[in-house]
């Protein structure tokens, strides 16, 4: 089994500076997980691929889905 790129050491402090998730009123889609989000942001940062090649098989989402997450915690002040 790989190494997973956020120990649960490492969570522990994160997770407390990231906003909480605003809930959606229409719906919509499963919202993808901070942890998995932040997951598919340090693969794509360490790697260097593209955001769009983000591999499917990781969980974290679309390439699309942990940019606009990234985007959207830097706006935020994360």
């Amino acid at each position: 089994m790989a190494k997973p790129l956020i120990s649960d050491e490492l969570w522990s402090v994160i997770e407390p500076l990231l906003p909480p998730e605003q809930p959606k009123p229409k719906g919509g889609r499963p919202v993808v997980s901070p942890r998995a989000a932040l997951s598919g942001i340090l693969f794509v940062l360490r790697s260097g691929i593209p955001w769009e090649m983000l591999p499917q098989e990781m969980g974290c989402g679309s390439g699309v889905t942990c940019w606009r997450r990234l985007r959207d915690w830097q706006e935020a002040g994360v």
